[in-house]
Formats: structure tokens, C-alpha cells, sequence
């Protein structure tokens, strides 16, 4: 059971990296958009391969923190029944949701993915826009980056169930456990 934990605090570790490097990407997101506006409107000119910039850094952005939010517990959950439940019964439904939703949909999404982004290298795709940026397969590839970051993040929280529902949880860092009713409020 140690091993499990230990392989726990690793990916969340991985995702918490990446996650933490790439959500500066949004600082560079503003100050690229917000000088394309200013060259835009107030020097009348514009740079398509900036426009492409800021869009791609967005898209590389939000794939590659999806585990991270996935760690950080920051996706969209229906939680009617997940939020009063204790902890083996959230251990039950992330377990049950890791294994019939979580890992199949990102093996749905590495499997098509693939062929999309290695035709994209093959080609070395660029932007369909004149001036545009080179380089769209390197964006493309944040597809398999996404598929790869939720399922290890997946992999994750069916371990941290697994432990919670062998009543081996205490092997985990606190930040990692689930939170009871009462730290709920």
C-alpha cells in the first residue's frame, strides 16, 4: 500500500509541475492579445501570426493544466451526491468514474488524437492563415499531452480510493485525503 501512495504524491506531483508552468501561460496570453488590440487600434496595423499566438498558447494552456484542475478537484462535477458523502463513499464514486468515464474517454481521445497529430508532423502543419504561425503540429500534439496528463491523474485518484476504501488513507499527505462534511464548511 505504500507503493500505492507513493505512486499518488508522484503524478499529483507530475500534474502539480505542469500545471504550476503552464497556467503562466495566461500572463502570456494577456500581453500578446492586449498588444495585437493595441496595434490593432491604435496603430492600425495587425500581425496574423500574433493573433495565431495568443489563440495557440491558449489552447496549449488549457490541455496541458486539465490534469492539474483534475488534481485540484477545479472540474465541473454534478456533486448532489458527492459533496455530504464521506470519504469512501467520494472514494467509490471517483473510483467508479475513473474507470467507466475518466479512463476510457482519455483513450478515446489518445487513440483519435494520434493519427490526427502525427499527420500533422508529417505535414509540418502550419496555420491555414497567410502569415500565420508555423508549428501547428507542436499545438496539435498538446492533444496526446491532454489524453496522457488526465490519465495518469486518473490512475491517481483511483489509487487514493483504492486506499481510502482499504482504510490506508493515513499513508497519504493531508492535502491529498478527501475532505469531510465538516471541513466542507
Amino acid at each position: 500500500m505504500k507503493v500505492l501512495a507513493a505512486i499518488v504524491q508522484i503524478i499529483n506531483a507530475i500534474n502539480r509541475v505542469v500545471g504550476n508552468v503552464f497556467s503562466w501561460l495566461s500572463l502570456a496570453i494577456v500581453l500578446v492579445c492586449f498588444t495585437v488590440v493595441v496595434q490593432r487600434y491604435a496603430l492600425a496595423t495587425t500581425h496574423l501570426w500574433m493573433q495565431d499566438l495568443y489563440v495557440w498558447l491558449n489552447g496549449a494552456m488549457f490541455t496541458a493544466v486539465a490534469g492539474f484542475a483534475l488534481l485540484r478537484n477545479d472540474h465541473v462535477r454534478v456533486d448532489i451526491f458527492y459533496r455530504p458523502a464521506g470519504p469512501e463513499r467520494k472514494a467509490l464514486i471517483d473510483l467508479i468514474g475513473v474507470v467507466f468515464f475518466l479512463m476510457p474517454f482519455a483513450w478515446i481521445v489518445y487513440a483519435y488524437g494520434w493519427n490526427f497529430v502525427t499527420r500533422s508532423w508529417r505535414l509540418y502543419e502550419g496555420s491555414a492563415n497567410v502569415g500565420g504561425m508555423p508549428g501547428l503540429f507542436i499545438l496539435k500534439s498538446f492533444i496526446l499531452v491532454f489524453a496522457f496528463v488526465i490519465a495518469i491523474q486518473g490512475i491517481s485518484m483511483a489509487l487514493r480510493s483504492i486506499l481510502v476504501l482499504t482504510r490506508n488513507d493515513h499513508l497519504l499527505p493531508a492535502d491529498y485525503r478527501y475532505e469531510t462534511q465538516q471541513e466542507n464548511h
